[in-house]
């Protein structure tokens, strides 16, 4: 073997230890499995130092790395149910924001679309840190939101405040805080919205699991939704599932409790998607 051949090898063979050696940088994990104690957003970011996005600069660019970890983190619901890849927050956000594209012109008429599309791609930015709670978790919906309002707190004060004088940060509160308090039409719209795009991604998982996966459960946010146009894509989709199931038994959407249900997640459910 020539010199240059063997000097080639020896540098592919460090290249391959060098690749090898790397620590492990899987999704970022739920924050809320290993937080003992009242939660903060200092416990949720971890120990890393290194990790953590750098408060009080007049960069945008730490802002940018925390939107990193909704791009890695799982949302929990399908966890449960043995879906271990599923879709990240990002993915149920990002197309959230492409079906509001998609609203009947007559109920777009009345909205503020380009709010309704920024309030898709922030209402979730504070599971970020918080991580995704279902409402199987355990967590009361008080703590959830305080949590979440803590967070937001944080985002838009300690990472953006000082970004182009704040005025972005307060934006992006605002707007999450329309999406809470529920009251505009642009608010409820979102929040039909959000329980349709998991409707969707209950049926294509289910299609993908040929048979062997019954999500039915989660066609309980189906009732919540609250928009005539909305139900009627609810109403066409759920037809689309019954015909994948074509007879078989599994979990039906107006079957509640009977159906498959467990009383005490229906009764968590229903504090869940309580005002």
């Amino acid at each position: 073997m020539s010199p240059s051949a063997s000097e080639g090898n020896a540098k592919a063979n460090n290249a391959t230890d060098s690749i090898l050696s790397i620590p492990d940088v899987a999704d970022v994990p739920n924050p809320n499995s290993s937080i003992t104690g009242p939660w903060t957003v200092d416990k949720a970011l971890g120990a890393n130092p290194a990790a953590r996005p750098a408060e009080g600069s007049g960069s945008p660019l730490p802002y940018f790395h925390l939107l990193e970890r909704l791009k890695t983190m799982k949302r929990e619901g399908w966890r449960r149910f043995g879906i271990r890849n599923g879709e990240s927050i990002a993915d149920h956000m990002y197309r959230m924001s492409l079906m509001t594209m998609l609203a009947p012109p007559a109920l777009a008429a009345k909205l503020d679309m380009a709010k309704c599309m920024r309030m898709c791609l922030i209402h979730d930015m504070a599971e970020s840190v918080v991580g995704d709670i279902t409402p199987v978790d355990g967590v009361s919906k008080p703590e959830k939101s305080r949590r979440e309002a803590t967070t937001m707190d944080y985002i838009t004060g300690g990472l953006l405040g000082k970004v182009n004088g704040g005025s972005v940060g307060q934006d992006i509160r605002a707007v999450w805080q329309e999406y809470e308090d529920s009251e505009t039409p642009e608010s409820h719209f979102v929040h039909d919205i959000d329980k349709m795009e998991l409707l969707l991604q209950m049926v294509e998982y289910e299609k993908r699991g040929e048979g062997k996966l019954d999500l039915g459960e989660f066609t309980y946010v189906g009732t919540k939704i609250v928009l005539d146009d909305i139900k009627i894509w609810a109403a066409e989709l759920l037809k689309e599932r019954e015909a994948f199931w074509d007879g078989h038994a599994h979990i039906k959407g107006d079957e509640g409790v009977a159906g498959g249900v467990a009383p005490d997640h229906k009764k968590m459910q229903d504090e869940y998607y309580s005002k």
